[in-house]
């Protein structure tokens, strides 16, 4: 009879831990369906778009390996359907790609994903003290620019940003609104290389001048206060649809680009058919220092995909409390 009733009960376990597992498969709403991140060529890119992969894992999704495609692609392929996400829409500096490749029509946008995203120009706190350099207007005078120079033509280099990332776009535009061309040159290519260069000609005692934004590494070498200054504008000029935007801050002061957030657009079809990942790319907030912190990583050579993995799960372990909330409340929409 004892023998009866452990066989019994052992059969009863095991039938529940089959019905619970079973259960378990039933709450993943991801089940069976496949999606395709997509990121810019920027690595830095990377971390974010990484750890909103593993999130949509956790609900069942199977993830591609993300593509990496110049911005203006990126918004394509998720508009027709060829690419399902974008985890680093930076709003509003890609308002004009967003609305001309069919805006709310065509995309899924809610939420924040990181906040606080600044950007605009910086000379070092030398130069900017011994010239009483506030306004990147004061650069006009061939006499303020010249001290910028680094190829030896007479203009000042302004390490500024790639082509199709949206801020070239933005720089080329105040340039001439505040009648700098033919005093400042604006050099593009391979940010990375060029912005590299310049911290070189600091640490020997050039002058000098950059775009650059946060979260990313630079603002962790040459840090504004201490060894460099933003520069503010002569008045707010953006073009396209923000051409009457106001980007005096809050403060008072105006470094001539809006504070940004990067949020996560999907192609609206997917995430109308799928409320959980909807609801997670709207819930999901990742904090900028937590990435500026990731990216001085990979700038001092911890960059393989294999270091990017590890920080991705490092900061998941850390913030284990987080990212299940995350998962829960996506869950619960699917029901």
């Amino acid at each position: 009879m004892n023998t009866t009733w452990k066989t019994l009960l052992t059969a009863t376990t095991m039938l529940s831990a089959t019905l619970s597992m079973s259960s378990f498969a039933e709450e993943l709403p991801g089940k069976g369906i496949t999606v395709q991140p997509v990121q810019s060529t920027v690595a830095e890119e990377t971390f974010q778009t990484l750890i909103v992969n593993k999130a949509l894992e956790k609900l069942g999704y199977t993830v591609s390996p993300t593509k990496e495609v110049d911005y203006n692609v990126g918004y394509t392929s998720i508009a027709e359907g060829d690419a399902t996400f974008l985890a680093v829409h930076w709003f509003p500096l890609h308002a004009d790609k967003y609305t001309k490749s069919g805006g709310d029509d065509k995309f899924f946008r809610s939420g924040e994903y990181i906040s606080g995203a600044a950007q605009g120009y910086l000379i070092d706190k030398k130069t900017a003290d011994q010239y009483n350099i506030t306004n990147i207007g004061q650069l006009k005078d061939p006499k303020i620019a010249k001290l910028f120079d680094a190829n030896g033509d007479g203009k000042a280099d302004l390490t500024g940003c790639n082509p199709g990332w949206g801020c070239e776009g933005v720089i080329e535009h105040q340039l001439t609104a505040f009648e700098l061309e033919d005093t400042v040159t604006h050099n593009q290519g391979n940010y990375a290389a060029i912005i590299a260069d310049t911290i070189a000609r600091y640490k020997k005692g050039d002058s000098i001048l950059y775009y650059t934004w946060t979260p990313y590494w630079v603002s962790g070498v040459l840090v504004p206060g201490k060894d460099v200054v933003w520069l503010e504008v002569p008045f707010s000029s953006l073009p396209g649809e923000r051409d009457d935007v106001d980007t005096t801050l809050p403060n008072g002061k105006n470094y001539g680009f809006q504070m940004n957030s990067m949020k996560i657009v999907a192609n609206k079809k997917f995430t109308e058919e799928n409320p959980a990942a909807a609801k997670l790319f709207e819930v999901m907030k990742l904090n900028i220092n937590d990435v500026s912190a990731q990216n001085m990583m990979m700038s001092q050579g911890k960059n393989k995909p294999s270091d990017i993995e590890a920080h991705v799960n490092g900061w998941i372990k850390a913030n284990q409390a987080k990212f299940d909330g995350w998962i829960a409340e996506a869950k619960k929409a699917a029901k």
